[in-house]
């Protein structure tokens, strides 16, 4: 896509957000590239997002949005301007959902299987931002959709040779959204485990453009790393275990 028009920010969103149209008519919420979290942000969202979407999960679409810094000429706020202006080129879109509003599972109960495989698939992708104060999901036409995971797979953020990626990393559970409403994770471990097969994750990293991938090594290296994360921590799956254990401290 191309934006052709930058509507609004949300002042709402850390990285300062904003809507935009493009020129297939659509509306997105554009995540910039030159916001604070850089890049790497946008490759959590279009790794977690995606496999999100394959694993049933309601996602909104995703999409690739060429920004020209032009667009910042129309802009009046001073603040959004330079974040416009730091962002050219390629960025990451996530297609709007009008009329939708944040989902609280303390008004509404998501159910216990969208809760618990909600829990197992932020705890696999290190997903530390979808907690009771921010849930990072909305409703919308009456159903949840999972949005927002650019802080997701936080390890790369610090990437060195005393800190692969197959290294156990810590992830807590205890301020989770769906904790009170999840159920044992065994339930869904061993369905969620085996539709992630390597195909899978090869598909989902593909989607990633190169440019994005480059300032860490060569992209077809670099996607091989978050590969080896997959398959290491889909191995080992003992921080199941460790979140088992806070849902029931939490019980």
């Amino acid at each position: 896509m191309t934006a052709t028009r930058y509507v609004t920010p949300f002042r709402e969103g850390g990285s300062l957000p904003g809507l935009i149209e493009a020129d297939d008519l659509g509306m997105y919420v554009l995540k910039f590239r030159g916001a604070g979290q850089g890049v790497k942000a946008l490759v959590a969202e279009i790794i977690v997002g995606e496999l999100a979407r394959r694993l049933g999960f309601r996602v909104p679409e995703i999409v690739l949005v060429e920004l020209d810094p032009e667009l910042a000429r129309s802009e009046p706020d001073q603040e959004v301007q330079e974040l416009i202006r730091a962002s050219g080129g390629l960025n990451l879109g996530i297609d709007y959902l009008p009329g939708s509003f944040d989902f609280n599972p303390i008004v509404r109960d998501p159910g216990t299987e969208l809760a618990t495989k909600t829990l197992w698939l932020d705890a696999l992708t290190l997903n530390v931002d979808r907690s009771w104060r921010n849930p990072n999901m909305l409703l919308w036409h009456r159903e949840p959709w999972l949005i927002d995971h650019g802080a997701a797979l936080y390890f790369h953020h610090s990437w060195s040779p005393d800190r692969p990626a197959t290294k156990d990393f810590r992830f807590d559970a205890a301020d989770h959204t769906m904790l009170p409403n999840a159920a044992k994770l065994s339930e869904v471990d061993a369905e969620l485990a085996a539709a992630i097969t390597p195909e899978l994750i090869t598909e989902v990293l593909a989607l990633i453009p190169d440019e994005w991938l480059a300032p860490d090594g060569e992209p077809v290296e670099v996607r091989a790393r978050y590969a080896e994360f997959f398959a290491y921590r889909l191995a080992h799956r003992e921080w199941v275990e460790a979140v088992e254990a806070v849902r029931v401290a939490r019980v």
